[in-house]
């Protein structure tokens, strides 16, 4: 693109310093003027209050302003989605990720792939795009065009999905669709595992892809073990458990349509097994009437209770809460997996959360493993808000 025609945009005094570290957020805050006729969702070069241009980004009504997909003063490549969606790939072969037996992988993750407001997850050779900012709503194209043309990656269909994820405010009206290709199967494998992927209407991209090195984890965990994975979406956490050796395990999630889907996924990898079942009924209220001792392996990775600042306090409480009783439950000598994916809940926060309920049961509770998101959904050391996904590895006496 041509900077000499972008829109610029002028901070104040001395708000350019997370500039110069290399954070990708401008906030309105900190913006001395904007022009009359700029628009949402337009490439706008940002400059320092004496003239220093700072980078360049996509440009939105909001308290995040700008998203700098680029630092400096060089303009903008015209190959840029293409290097850039390049690189990301070259980082998940190094990970080991591409492979026979694993073909579902995030290939982009927002900042941490220098591409603020893009996800992108890969399922065999379909990429589904979700763009959280309308910059990238409207690069949608051009970025499809970039996936199908990389050589390596094989990538036949580009399906775009961001009727939730685009800032309603904008009026962007996106529709889900394919902009490349079409429908021609949805099973994908992860660890020499088959499943299912909803992409046309289940939630985030259709599978939490996040989950992957810690059900991993878990199915080592499972064997003799009696399993119960709460809110179990579309199964992940069961089907590692059955390979790994469980006793039996039930999955529990308020939605027929995911409990339906975890079914589906069991049949496919462990057909007409009978150790597996599951139940469409409230997390909280199947905890609250299960016996005790029943299960001494439990998974906890509930939506997350805190979307935004102002749910924190209450998300805590149902943090506290949901693990308050998983300890009083679970059987003694039992491990308990529980997670937060919420982004404004620290790991502090989650952890304090965890401990409250451990105190509050009286059991002896240790730590086994720390857990976090995997490799492929990198954090720009810059951007520590990359970092959402938190996990602890209990074992309860």
């Amino acid at each position: 693109p041509d900077t000499s025609i972008m829109e610029t945009i002028t901070l104040k005094p001395r708000k350019e310093e997370s500039i110069l570290r290399h954070h990708h957020w401008v906030f309105s805050g900190a913006i001395a003027n904007l022009p009359d006729d700029i628009e949402e969702g337009e490439l706008v070069n940002v400059v320092a209050s004496d003239g220093r241009v700072l980078g360049a980004g996509h440009f939105q009504i909001g308290s995040i302003a700008v998203r700098l997909l680029q630092f400096g003063d060089s303009p903008l490549p015209d190959d840029f989605f293409r290097m850039r969606l390049e690189s990301a790939f070259r980082l998940r072969k190094t990970l080991g990720l591409i492979r026979p037996d694993n073909n579902c992988f995030r290939l982009v993750h927002g900042e941490g792939d220098f591409l603020p407001g893009l996800v992108i997850d890969i399922y065999g050779d379909t990429a589904v795009v979700q763009a959280h900012s309308p910059g990238m709503h409207f690069e949608r194209l051009k970025i499809a065009d970039a996936l199908t043309q990389m050589p390596d990656a094989r990538i036949r269909n580009v399906y775009y999905k961001s009727e939730t994820t685009l800032p309603y405010k904008a009026q962007l009206d996106p529709q889900n669709d394919y902009l490349i290709g079409h429908f021609d199967g949805n099973i994908a494998t992860e660890n020499g595992l088959r499943f299912n992927i909803d992409w046309l209407r289940g939630q985030k991209t259709g599978f939490f892809v996040d989950q992957r090195e810690n059900r991993a984890l878990l199915e080592k965990y499972a064997c003799g073990r009696n399993v119960l994975n709460m809110f179990c979406y579309t199964g992940g956490f069961s089907v590692y458990a059955m390979r790994g050796g469980a006793l039996k395990v039930d999955s529990v999630d308020s939605s027929a349509k995911a409990a339906a889907l975890t079914d589906a996924n069991i049949e496919l990898n462990f057909p007409g097994d009978p150790r597996h079942a599951t139940h469409a009924v409230d997390a909280f209220k199947f905890l609250a009437e299960m016996p005790k001792d029943a299960y001494d392996l439990i998974i906890l990775d509930p939506p997350a209770f805190a979307k935004h600042r102002s749910a924190l306090k209450n998300g805590l409480i149902g943090y506290r809460k949901l693990n308050s009783k998983a300890f009083e439950k679970i059987k003694s000598g039992g491990v308990l997996f529980t997670f937060s994916c919420s982004q404004v809940v620290t790991r502090e926060m989650f952890r304090l959360a965890v401990f409250t309920a451990a105190a509050q049961s009286g059991r002896k509770v240790r730590i086994l493993h720390q857990l976090t998101q995997p490799a492929d959904h990198p954090v720009d050391i810059s951007h520590p808000e990359g970092e959402y996904l938190k996990g602890l590895v209990l074992y309860v006496e």
